[in-house]
Order: structure tokens, then C-alpha cells, then sequence
């Protein structure tokens, strides 16, 4: 299954909304919809935070300009979940402590 733009699935979710507030559903139809309704708002969720990582990205750089870098949307999961690998120590030299 292709993966939905945010657009479309906010649209659904707000069919779906619209819905469950007529209510003219049967249980078992107002519970799948529920359902549906919940997978929707985690991925138009994800999909904004997505959103506010690469609007951060553009806005952060080193001399005060704006510049936009490369974004990578498996790393910022990772950050999310805890799971990414912290980065590399520096190598001291000679007479320095590693920090």
C-alpha cells in the first residue's frame, strides 16, 4: 500500500470524525472507523513532526544564515525511540583528555 500524503489522510480523518458524530453507526462499524481514525492521526502526527524536524534543519545553522541540509528521516525514528547510535568520541592527542 503506497503510503497516503498528509493532506488526504486528514481529510479521511475528518470523514471519519464526521462519522462517528452522526451517530448512526453500528457498534462494529463506529469501532473499525475508531480504528481507522486512530491509525490516521498517528501517521498525519508523525507526519508533522517530520515537518518540524526539517523546518528546524533549514532554520539552524552555524553563521546565523539560512541553509537547508539534508534530512534523514531514519535517524530522527531513531532518535525518537531512543535507538540511535550515540556518535563518536574524539581521538585525544597526545597530552589531551578525552572529553
Amino acid at each position: 500500500m503506497a503510503e497516503m500524503k498528509f493532506e488526504e489522510a486528514l481529510k479521511k480523518l475528518e470523514k471519519i470524525v464526521s462519522d462517528l458524530e452522526s451517530g448512526n453507526l453500528s457498534l462494529d462499524d463506529a469501532l473499525e472507523k475508531y480504528e481507522e481514525g486512530i491509525r490516521l492521526s498517528r501517521a498525519c502526527s508523525k507526519k508533522l513532526e517530520t515537518a518540524r524536524k526539517k523546518v528546524e534543519i533549514l532554520l539552524k545553522s552555524d553563521n546565523g544564515s539560512f541553509e537547508l541540509k539534508d534530512f534523514d528521516e531514519k535517524a530522527v525514528s531513531e532518535e525518537e525511540t531512543g535507538s540511535a547510535v550515540e556518535p563518536k568520541k574524539k581521538r585525544a592527542k597526545a597530552g589531551e583528555e578525552l572529553l
